[in-house]
């Protein structure tokens, strides 16, 4: 398979990660393994596996930030990244279905930091609806059916993202939705 485009959103690794080379962040999710879950998500972008890449954004956006740490200056929340890499993945590649990833992961949120958590994957599950097709990335109806889900509407996001999310957070929702 020939290389895959960087994500012009995130970092350049420096060397070719696997999900793996996150363990060493077990103990420490600071500003270094925010860092580390974006360099990670890139190399695994790059190596072909687009589900795993959105997995490791997850991961950073779990990260316990203050909001006004230099890497968020650096490399705001990835929401462009990942409206980027919904809008490139290749159809070789196995994607899976993030938008019932984010809705499965919106309500079935635990501690730590659970509520901007929640609100992140509800973000992201109105940015994989915007970006990918409803019949082939569909919402898990059953869920909504049994479970009563009701996903929040974009203002809804918005507002929680600006109330629990990290500084200017809920602003780049916003740009990220915008570019869809």
């Amino acid at each position: 398979m020939s290389p895959i485009e960087a994500c012009p959103f995130l970092p350049e690794p420096g060397q070719w990660l696997t999900a793996a080379t996150m363990a060493v962040w077990r103990a420490d999710r600071g500003a270094g393994f925010y860092e580390a879950a974006l360099c990670c998500a890139q190399a695994l972008w790059q190596q072909g596996k687009p589900a795993q890449a959105i997995l490791q954004l997850n991961r950073a956006w779990s990260a316990d930030l203050g909001g006004a740490e230099p890497v968020l200056a650096a490399w705001p929340p990835p929401y462009r990244a990942l409206s980027w890499m919904l809008g490139r993945a290749p159809e070789a590649c196995y994607l899976g279905n993030p938008v019932r990833h984010f809705q499965h992961l919106a309500t079935r949120m635990h501690e730590v930091r659970r509520e901007p958590r929640v609100w992140r994957a509800w973000a992201c599950f109105h940015l994989a609806e915007g970006i990918l097709p409803a019949g082939r990335f569909p919402r898990d109806q059953r869920q909504i059916e049994t479970e009563g889900v009701v996903p929040p509407s974009p203002g809804q996001v918005l507002a929680g993202l600006d109330r629990h999310g990290w500084k200017e957070e809920a602003a780049c929702w916003k740009q990220a939705c915008d570019g869809v």
